[in-house]
């Protein structure tokens, strides 16, 4: 059986950006992430998290396809 581990990183090394990327976006929609450990925040929260990670990328992605 092949492996199908979604959690594999693709480009391992922008493991860091983004990291810095998601404690921004927390920080600007009022969730405060603490270094390490964060299973004990809500689902709510981590989707508000994650939701606006993606918005952010797709506008940087459709931004990138305007500019060229």
């Amino acid at each position: 059986m092949a492996n199908t581990n979604s959690n594999r990183k693709l480009v391992p090394e922008a493991m860091d950006s983004l990291d810095r990327f998601k404690y921004e976006v927390a920080s600007e929609v009022g969730v405060n992430l603490k270094n390490g450990y964060n299973g004990d925040i809500s689902a709510k929260d981590a989707g508000r998290i994650g939701g606006n990670m993606v918005r952010k990328m797709i506008q940087q992605a459709e931004n990138h396809m305007i500019g060229k």
